[in-house]
């Protein structure tokens, strides 16, 4: 598969040297100085992936990546300078994949979106298919449909990343059992954990979504200093 690729940098020198990068890949790559430039891109072009700067003029990543996740699902990595990081932590919070820290190192800047593209292919692959037959995993009222990739809550749609999904997946399909973040990690992203801090924010954003008080949460439970865990309950189906 083609993948397009929308890198936001205002930094012409940065922009033009991850699109480089991407190319040696044979991705396609689309290029937006700012957030309002990147939105419209998006508008008018199959987007796949999006590297988003955090800082820049007109419309910063944070506000762009707001915009997105209002109608789009496809991964996004930010690009952020160490001293952002109260900034990195609500990118991750309002709908961002993952980020990576500036200055960057080419090869893993290329494994994180290799990994991410992968999951969103499969992501894809399963959208398209057209198998009715239920398989996935139910826990009370909490299902997870692995065939049309929708996760529903009480019979109530929840809209989750490919992110969130596959976080949901590996804990629905070991109930009762305690992964470390690390563990978590590397069984979703695919690769070393090397920024566990991600898991926790997507971990409070998934019970955002699935949770009737996230501050007492029925289904992701916190096993201190060890982990978190998918509550057994009695299934519904």
């Amino acid at each position: 598969m083609n993948y397009h690729i929308l890198v936001v940098e205002d930094e012409i020198e940065i922009a033009n040297a991850i699109e480089i990068y991407l190319k040696t890949q044979n991705y396609t790559v689309y290029k937006a100085l700012n957030g309002q430039q990147g939105l419209e891109i998006i508008e008018n072009n199959e987007i796949h992936l999006a590297i988003v700067d955090i800082m820049m003029p007109v419309m910063d990543g944070i506000s762009m990546v707001m915009k997105v996740r209002e109608k789009y699902e496809f991964p996004i990595l930010f690009l952020s300078a160490k001293s952002e990081d109260i900034d990195k932590i609500t990118g991750l919070n309002i709908g961002a994949d993952d980020y990576i820290t500036k200055p960057f190192v080419p090869m893993e800047l290329l494994a994180r979106v290799s990994s991410h593209l992968r999951r969103y292919g499969r992501y894809l692959e399963m959208l398209s298919g057209n198998k009715t037959q239920f398989n996935g995993y139910v826990i009370g009222g909490l299902e997870l449909n692995l065939d049309s990739r929708e996760v529903t809550v009480d019979d109530k749609s929840v809209k989750v990343t490919p992110i969130e999904f596959g976080i949901l997946e590996l804990l629905m399909s070991h109930p009762g059992r305690v992964f470390s973040a690390e563990q978590i990690y590397e069984s979703v992203w695919k690769e070393e954990a090397i920024a566990t801090e991600t898991v926790m924010v997507h971990i409070r954003n998934l019970r955002e979504k699935i949770e009737i008080d996230p501050k007492n949460p029925r289904y992701i439970k916190v096993v201190w200093g060890v982990g978190y865990k998918m509550e057994k309950q009695e299934k519904k189906r």
